[in-house]
């Protein structure tokens, strides 16, 4: 694919999954792009993620223990998947992983798995359900993430939060990962969960105000993506304002990848080389602190 095609395209999709374009003007335009029908469906079925690519764990994993469905928090009406190790010896860290606007789909359901091997007790909440939980249409999805009550959604993370810590098979902290929206939930929630968040990482999230970095106590990895200027215009000042509050933060920056390149369900959006370094960077920085 011509490389000045890929980015335009890729641009556009940005545009449309997250600033709320219509799907008809979006297909317009990336016909155009495209040079035809045809091929604009193609390069929309590489750039989009998959819901049916192969997942990297398997969901019948024999080494874990899965659960799903209501979370049983008292008064809070939210469901979820839980990914624990099968013969884990002692109490384990406990942590979130947060959708991104598609819901909690298969690929966030494989990610939480991914953790659990890790030595996890995993939790990867569906902040749909009020919404009658995630559709398999992500354009339906993303609809609902838009109309999401996001007090409501941040009230019930918080006591997701204090129910991990209660459990009897973990070690009473919890760190919370989310990408995309999901990376934008883990900056607000550090900001409205204080010292009750253990620790946090965020994929390419559009951040908070700067004004809010004083509110935050847990420690925080901020992973972006170079080509991601939509994301970076805020999460870049969101970083340099936690590090002036002398909080505990570490920023990176993949240089020459677009935004969801952890997303290995998206074909022109994945970059393994980064994907595997943003991996590896995230399970050392809970094992530092959530042990």
């Amino acid at each position: 694919m011509n490389p000045e095609t890929r980015a335009a395209a890729v641009a556009l999709y940005d545009r449309f999954t997250h600033e709320g374009m219509d799907r008809r003007v979006f297909m317009e335009r990336l016909t155009r792009i495209a040079g035809g029908a045809a091929a604009a469906n193609a390069l929309l079925l590489a750039i989009a993620a998959d819901p049916a690519a192969a997942a990297i764990t398997k969901a019948d994993d024999p080494r874990l223990v899965i659960k799903k469905g209501s979370l049983g928090l008292k008064g809070i009406a939210l469901d979820g998947y839980v990914a624990a190790p099968k013969d884990a010896k002692g109490k384990l860290p406990a942590l979130i992983v947060v959708h991104e606007n598609r819901g909690l789909n298969a690929h966030i359901e494989d990610v939480a798995r991914r953790f659990a091997l890790e030595g996890f007790f995993t939790v990867a909440p569906d902040f749909l359900t009020p919404a009658g939980g995630t559709p398999a249409d992500e354009d339906a999805a993303r609809a609902a993430i838009g109309k999401l009550d996001y007090d409501a959604a941040l009230a019930a993370a918080i006591a997701e939060i204090d129910a991990l810590k209660a459990l009897a098979s973990t070690n009473g902290k919890v760190g919370v990962v989310g990408y995309c929206w999901g990376g934008a939930f883990v900056n607000r929630l550090a900001v409205a969960a204080g010292d009750r968040l253990s620790a946090g990482v965020s994929y390419y999230g559009p951040a908070p105000a700067t004004s809010e970095a004083a509110k935050v106590s847990a420690p925080l990895l901020i992973q972006l993506a170079g080509r991601d200027a939509r994301v970076n215009a805020t999460a870049e000042p969101w970083a340099a304002a936690l590090k002036a509050a002398g909080k505990q933060v570490q920023a990176v920056t993949y240089p020459d990848v677009d935004h969801a390149f952890n997303n290995d369900t998206s074909a022109e959006r994945y970059n393994k080389a980064a994907a595997d370094k943003a991996w590896a960077a995230s399970i050392a920085f809970f094992r530092q602190h959530l042990a």
